[in-house]
């Protein structure tokens, strides 16, 4: 048993952080033909992993700003939350409004 075989769609929906990003996963899994959807869960669940695997990065960084007034020098400050959430989506439909 993987890592994945554990997730639901409400685990998923509850480990992501923001709000527009659950209601795209539950657009994603309300209007992905059944046929697709374990690719467009498994995408999901990537995004999940990945944002997870950075959590404890990304407090620490908070914690530094917050008690120093700056990041440290070896801490990236560019948020890719973005583009681990895009990679989740379905990507030929993306532009049409469905998942």
């Amino acid at each position: 048993m993987t890592a994945r075989d554990t997730w639901t769609v409400d685990r998923l929906h509850h480990a992501l952080p923001h709000s527009a990003s659950r209601q795209q996963l539950l657009a994603d899994v309300n209007l992905t033909p059944i046929d697709e959807l374990p690719a467009v869960l498994d995408r999901w669940a990537q995004a999940a992993e990945t944002l997870q695997a950075m959590a404890h990065r990304i407090e620490t960084a908070r914690v530094t700003e917050k008690a120093y007034g700056r990041l440290s020098e070896s801490v990236s400050a560019e948020d890719r939350t973005a583009d681990v959430l895009r990679d989740a989506g379905p990507r030929d439909q993306r532009g049409q409004g469905a998942a």
